[in-house]
């Protein structure tokens, strides 16, 4: 209580607060400017026939600015995917990003404008493929669509994405935290006033309402604010390596540190490889979509089954998928290799370790055993989820898109700080 306190007296902290929920307010009501020559209700009913997949997950990335086919339909997300292959292309595949990542804050700059021009190309991409794709799956209100129409909307599209860039720097240098993050988590929950209304007009406040309707309230609440509680501690949770330092030559006129240690996250690539994940899974469902006359058939039946993560093999696929994905991205994150150069640079060992070689394959099978605890942790409680969500069903408590929205959505929020 103290801290809260102290909080609310300092007017520096207070400030940066005012400024967050300001860009919040200014990123919710951009969601409601729908882009020009298009028929927004036709574009929101579909994604009313389709809440699932990478269609759905879009959207509630970008707090249904997907749904209503606004300015910033296309969110933070191309940023995000530039950043990943950035990152990626810097594992010695391109030798100048791996130089630029070398040279300090001068190179960090190089990088970042990079990320930004490779995000700019990526949104424009995107915003135009996304658009003659649904022109092509449904009326979307364009008279007389020509090639030109459709890049005019991708280019205001792509402002939009620019727009969200600019506000997410703008809340990293006078607001509070990393303005990316704040931007995700921002579209994420602001859907989630809109969802306990639904919750509460089905289970509590509905006419046939009755002890085993409250009991289905209480109990997705209760799993909600579980999965809140219980990604906080992954994300919070690390493993600390000891090392120690070797003293200076006695020449010297000082002395290094005596004993430190280096933190490893359990959960080190984050959400990421659940992103990855259902974004896989999900692709092909969402193309069998705009497929005309595949729907009901055998080879449809059996796509569903395979790439929709909520049937079981498709769920014993996406949990694959997260183990293969989180082991990658975490050595992307955690270079052992680089790690132990930078030790042997500063004097500085793991204790029973000889420095190089040693210290490399240390780091490297002390970072598998904690990806898989995470990887087992993630894995198990979203088991879990699934378990409850059928019982529900099995039941008969009519709460198939409020659970899943639920239990997607919070899969994500907390990660994605």
């Amino acid at each position: 209580m103290e801290n809260i306190i102290s909080v609310l007296k300092n007017k520096g902290v207070m400030k940066q607060i005012g400024f967050t929920l300001l860009a919040f307010f200014i990123y919710k009501a951009a969601t409601y400017i729908h882009i020009p020559l298009i028929n927004p209700d036709n574009i929101s009913q579909f994604f009313d026939d389709t809440d699932s997949g990478i269609l759905g997950i879009a959207n509630a990335f970008t707090g249904n600015a997907l749904k209503n086919y606004s300015i910033i339909a296309l969110g933070i997300g191309p940023y995000i995917t530039a950043s990943i292959v950035v990152q990626l292309l810097q594992m010695d595949i391109l030798p100048l990003l791996k130089e630029w990542a070398d040279e300090g804050e001068v190179g960090k700059q190089k990088i970042n404008q990079l990320t930004r021009y490779l995000a700019i190309g990526l949104a424009l991409i995107q915003a135009l493929v996304m658009t003659l794709g649904l022109e092509a799956a449904l009326d979307i209100g364009i008279e007389n669509p020509t090639f030109l129409t459709f890049t005019y909307l991708a280019i205001v599209m792509t402002a939009g994405s620019a727009f969200l860039l600019y506000l997410s720097d703008q809340i990293t240098l006078r607001g509070i935290g990393n303005g990316t993050s704040m931007i995700i988590v921002a579209g994420i929950i602001s859907g989630m006033p809109g969802m306990v209304t639904s919750l509460v007009q089905e289970y509590v406040s509905a006419d046939a309402a009755n002890f085993g309707s409250y009991s289905t309230f209480a109990l997705v609440m209760l799993i909600y604010i579980f999965v809140i509680f219980f990604v906080t501690v992954m994300q919070s949770s690390n493993r600390k390596i000891p090392i120690q330092y070797s003293n200076r030559p006695s020449g010297s006129t000082f002395q290094g540190k005596n004993d430190s240690n280096i933190p490893l996250k359990i959960n080190s690539a984050g959400v990421i490889p659940v992103i990855f994940a259902v974004t896989l899974l999900s692709i092909p469902t969402t193309i069998m979509q705009f497929v005309p006359g595949l729907s009901g058939t055998t080879f449809y039946l059996w796509l569903t089954e395979m790439f929709t993560y909520t049937r079981p093999l498709g769920y014993v696929i996406y949990v694959g998928l997260i183990f293969v994905f989180a082991f990658f991205y975490a050595f992307v994150q955690i270079n052992p290799d680089k790690m132990a150069k930078n030790l042997q640079n500063q004097n500085a060992y793991i204790p029973g370790v000889r420095p190089g070689i040693d210290t490399e394959n240390y780091i490297s099978r002390l970072l598998i055993k904690i990806t898989m605890v995470g990887d087992v942790k993630m894995t198990g409680f979203i088991g879990c989820n699934f378990i409850i969500y059928f019982q529900l069903i099995i039941i008969g408590k009519r709460v198939n898109n409020f659970y899943r929205f639920i239990a997607r959505k919070s899969e994500f929020a907390i990660g994605a700080c």
